[in-house]
């Protein structure tokens, strides 16, 4: 197990300092409020693994870091806009920060009890995630573009724009540790759930779909938001997408382009996803009932470990590890599809649900006990099944990722779903 741990840190590690090999200008600047500068984050992944992996999650223990520096990349204690005020590493001193705890960290990895490799995981899924949250500050960068158009992606195909039934009845929510040993704290444990019949819709909202929206006058209708949406959108001035202009046009990583009709729309918030979903006479999902129409298998009475079965993910079933910096087409990935014919459920977008972020039954949490337990019942919103800019090693059906209604500078984008009327007697 020491080898696949290793490579997933490595191939974690490439992707930051890919998206952080710029002028230093780039890695100091604030590119937007809603963010750290980049090189905040460089640090601060250098700063958990060393306190992970180096001190056992002990920070009273001395670090490779001075505690005054320390204190600097203590994300509950400093604010994102704040920090581009802090005294931080410079990029050369945070790049060597990085390289030096990484050497120890694998020197130990070797050691290390194979019953005892989780907080490496663990450390391996942070930084992931704040791979996700520096593309993010990427898109919200200014200026040319400094990662390119990303890979090609396979073409979409003819979907139905549908929903399909999923009946009521039983299944298992969440997991344990034995099935799915790098889950994470909120992700367990597993119990099971009872819920009534809903559809769902077959793929998710595409940008056509909500350029009809936006022609409609959706977000000029107070009648499709609720109240608090409507406030929002009257006070943000929302009219269109993140990213999108008034004439048509999107920017995505720096380059000017035509949203592609087919491709499901991205940088929503919660309360755009709420007035859309009203507008089209549906809802959105619970968190509940997403998982269900993504991982549990009807006929063997079972979880799934993916939408498509317990094979591991490859780019031919859906779209992961960041490389494409867009989403896909729909109707791209016809072979990942769920047991109940639900199509791109991993990857793409995130979707909200319409669910707050509560623990399961039975939450117990992990050796970070504060990863997930201090949001638990916040103003937040979950979302589900993980974007384009995900590591396919750090997304489950699962997966719990939460964030305020209001963010849209995220990946996130819209599947709808419908209630089914119980039959009379």
């Amino acid at each position: 197990m020491r080898e696949p741990v290793a490579r997933g840190l490595e191939g974690a590690r490439a992707r930051t300092l890919g998206l952080t090999d710029f002028d230093d200008g780039e890695l100091t600047a604030q590119h937007s409020v809603l963010m750290s500068p980049l090189v905040w984050d460089l640090a601060h992944i250098g700063q958990q693994e060393d306190l992970w992996l180096l001190r056992g999650g002990n920070a009273a223990a001395q670090g490779l870091l001075s505690a005054r520096v320390e204190k600097l990349y203590d994300a509950f204690e400093h604010p994102r806009a704040s920090r581009v005020t802090l005294p931080l590493l410079t990029p050369r001193e945070a790049r060597s920060y990085l390289t030096d705890v990484r050497g120890r960290v694998l020197d130990g990895l070797e050691r290390a009890d194979e019953e005892r490799l989780f907080p490496y995981v663990m450390v391996e899924q942070h930084e992931q995630q704040h791979v996700e949250t520096m593309l993010a500050t990427h898109q919200l960068r200014d200026g040319e573009p400094l990662l390119g158009a990303g890979a090609a992606l396979p073409p979409g195909r003819p979907v139905p724009s549908d929903s399909v039934l999923v009946p009521a009845g039983p299944f298992t929510l969440g997991v344990d540790g034995d099935r799915e040993p790098w889950s994470l704290d909120n992700e367990r444990p597993a119990h099971t759930v009872d819920l009534p019949a809903f559809r769902i819709a077959r793929v998710p909202v595409t940008n056509a779909e909500w350029q009809r929206f936006i022609d409609a006058g959706g977000y000029d209708e107070p009648r499709w938001w609720s109240a608090r949406g409507w406030e929002h959108r009257v006070a943000a001035g929302l009219e269109r997408p993140l990213f999108w202009a008034a004439d048509g046009s999107r920017r995505r990583f720096g380059i000017v382009e035509e949203p592609p009709a087919d491709e499901p729309v991205q940088h929503v918030c919660f309360f755009e996803a709420e007035a859309y979903a009203a507008w089209a006479g549906a809802r959105l999902p619970t968190e509940q009932e997403w998982e269900k129409a993504c991982a549990w298998d009807p006929v063997a009475g079972r979880r799934r470990r993916w939408p498509w079965g317990d094979s591991e993910w490859t780019p031919a079933l859906a779209n992961l590890g960041g490389d494409a910096l867009r989403p896909a087409p729909v109707g791209a990935y016809g072979g990942g599809a769920s047991a109940y014919g639900v199509e791109q459920m991993v990857g793409d977008v995130w979707e909200w649900t319409s669910s707050g972020f509560e623990p399961w039954p039975g939450f117990a949490p992990m050796l970070y006990s504060a990863y997930s337990e201090p949001f638990f019942g916040g103003d937040y919103r979950v979302l589900r099944g993980g974007s384009w800019a995900v590591a396919g090693a750090s997304i489950r059906p699962s997966f719990r990722n939460w964030d305020h209604p209001v963010r849209r500078q995220i990946f996130s984008g819209v599947r709808l779903a419908w209630d089914v009327e119980a039959p009379h007697v």
